[in-house]
């Protein structure tokens, strides 16, 4: 009997969201050969959780009149706090509209347009009869026009299975409760991945002309957040341990304003877009008193560090699990809630007794999204590895610099799915498949012998699940939504020495076949290095970016931090490196943002 199992395809994508089934679905309709790996049911992946929509310049509603992509592209920049790629973030704006009329073409029911329907704005404004039956939008934070299309709060579950089917339909193959181990390649080039059935515990071998990452984000190294439990960042870390794949601006970590308490489920911004308000103890409505124009909805990182303020002044509201403020939708009525934000409704019964038609939801800034990835360039393509690419969240393509606007992150998706899996496709058509059997062996020995070491305890005896909860609570107290140095550098230590305990971890448990011990053992280390280069990333960055706050550097400093982030993790070493590279700026310079503190400021801002 083998001791793995080997298939090989001319493209293998890791990661069944979104991204990756709209990639697998473009790289399939051009003849190749695709099969998807994920660690759970395709219509299980988190982008299935994502709630109020997905921005695309459409200007159907009466509040979007007169939007376009160069409106779109300005709030993405300007939502960014210019750290993104300009290039990038032109070519999503004028792809996005294309992507939603497409996904719609394909069954997702968006909401329509109805004539005379009444919107809110402060005032009220009747949609116009010409519009009607046209796809609608509501507002969402940091945007000039109402463009964010949705299917009530749940845009994120339609998408995905109205992809899923088409994924179904086309034949392409799917691996689930599989989870990637390793990368494989010689320091030059990837050509597949060594892989674990979290079924059986038996080592997979996969090979392919291209190797595509689209895991999603890393948030659950934070001990709060609104990820699904399988966001641990396994695509990131098995890119970073080759030595030669750098992860792009690891500090840039967005925390949504509106988690619920205790359990950090999203309440979507949609719920604030709708006309939500945000209260104190007091019932105060405190947001305009911030943010005179934008109020609720300036953008996350501004809100979140509004409410941390607030509650910072004495304005919280005590509870067992912390102070917190309320989110109120009850003038909202009725029929809106149970039809338009039925989800979260059904959130606040189901997982805090709260009826929010009746009564306030309790809510706090809970980390939320990873603008930090694989570092790819505009094709895709991660930097450092012939025939690896990255998108999705597990990608810094870069499109969010450092703040992700609500509702760019899942347009990302399909964007990113659709170029990147034509550059995909064609990068495979012209590819040959190329491997080494003794690397392969090599590679699966490795593995082997990781997970050998662990079951006979031969590295030591350190409890996986304490250096998780110690990670989590390190990172969750140093390297939040306000950051200073002394903490930063208290976080950097602490990661260090995590670090190298995580490399003497034994087992309580036996460790055969599906033994959820050993995989969590397998997954600490690097989950580790994540959280590593996310605090020496944030430590470095003297200056205040988007989501990147630094207290005792409140300014943004453009003349000396207009850089992206690179952080490696060279082969054999016990702590990262950083380096930096220029952001592309080509169509709108640096400026305010027109929400938040101020922002535009030079090197003599942090004076």
């Amino acid at each position: 009997m083998s001791r793995y199992d080997s298939f090989t395809s001319d493209v293998l994508i890791v990661g069944a969201g979104l991204a990756g089934e709209r990639a697998a679905i473009e790289a399939a309709t051009q003849g190749l050969h695709v099969i998807l790996l994920s660690l759970v049911p395709p219509r299980r992946s988190h982008s299935s959780a994502a709630q109020g929509g997905m921005q695309a310049s459409l200007g159907n509603s009466a509040m979007g009149k007169g939007d376009s992509p160069d409106v779109h592209f300005a709030d993405t920049v300007k939502g960014s706090d210019w750290g993104c790629d300009q290039d990038v973030a032109r070519l999503f704006a004028n792809t996005a509209p294309i992507a939603v009329r497409q996904m719609a073409y394909w069954g997702v029911p968006f909401n329509r347009v109805v004539a005379g329907s009444r919107m809110y704005d402060g005032n009220e404004i009747l949609d116009e009869p010409d519009k009607e039956g046209l796809i609608a939008a509501r507002n969402f934070g940091g945007t000039a026009k109402w463009r964010t299309c949705y299917t009530a709060d749940g845009t994120g579950h339609t998408l995905l299975y109205t992809m899923d089917s088409v994924v179904i339909k086309l034949g392409i193959t799917v691996h689930d409760r599989t989870e990637v181990l390793s990368l494989i390649h010689d320091g030059e080039r990837c050509s597949g991945v060594v892989a674990r059935c979290l079924r059986t515990g038996k080592l997979k071998v996969y090979t392919a002309k291209t190797s595509v990452m689209a895991t999603g984000g890393y948030g659950r190294v934070y001990g709060a957040s609104t990820n699904a439990i399988i966001n641990e960042g396994s695509g990131l870390f098995v890119a970073l341990e080759t030595g030669v794949v750098p992860l792009g601006n690891m500090e840039a970590v967005q925390f949504h304003p509106t988690g619920i308490v205790p359990s950090w489920i999203l309440i979507t911004e949609g719920a604030r877009g709708d006309g939500g308000y945000l209260l104190d103890k007091n019932l105060h409505r405190f947001m305009p008193d911030y943010e005179p124009k934008k109020k609720e909805l300036a953008s996350r990182d501004v809100v979140s560090r509004r409410i941390i303020q607030h509650i910072r002044s004495g304005n919280g509201v005590e509870s067992p699990y912390g102070q917190h403020v309320w989110l109120d939708i009850r003038h909202l009525g009725a029929e809106h809630i149970n039809t338009n934000l039925r989800e979260i409704a059904n959130i606040s019964r189901n997982f805090t007794g709260i009826d929010p038609v009746d009564n306030l939801i309790p809510v706090r800034p809970t980390q939320h999204y990873s603008m930090g990835g694989i570092r790819t360039n505009i094709d895709g393509m991660a930097y450092g590895l012939e025939g690896l690419f990255a998108l999705g969240e597990a990608a810094c393509w870069d499109m969010h610099g450092f703040n992700r606007l609500g509702g760019n992150s899942l347009a990302e998706t399909i964007v990113a799915g659709t170029i990147i899996g034509g550059k995909i496709a064609n990068y495979a058509k012209e590819a040959t498949l190329r491997f080494n059997s003794r690397q392969i062996e090599e590679h699966v020995r490795v593995q082997e012998d990781r997970i050998d070491a662990l079951i006979h305890g031969r590295n030591g005896n350190e409890n996986v699940y304490e250096l998780r909860r110690a990670m989590e609570t390190t990172l969750s107290e140093n390297v939040g939504i306000f950051r200073s140095e002394a903490p930063l550098q208290h976080a950097v230590d602490e990661l260090h020495e995590l670090h190298q305990r995580s490399l003497r971890v034994g087992l309580r448990s036996g460790g055969q076949g599906a033994d959820p011990e050993l995989a969590a053992a397998l997954r600490i280390t690097g989950m580790l290095r994540l959280a590593y280069c996310t605090a020496a990333g944030a430590l470095a960055r003297t200056e205040s970016r988007g989501s990147h706050y630094r207290e005792d550097y409140p300014k943004r400093d453009d003349e000396n931090w207009l850089k992206r982030t690179l952080a490696y993790w060279p082969a054999g070493a016990d702590r990262m490196e950083l380096k930096y590279e220029p952001v592309n700026i080509t169509e709108l310079p640096p400026g305010d943002r027109g929400y938040g503190e101020a922002s535009a400021g030079g090197a003599s801002a942090n004076r």
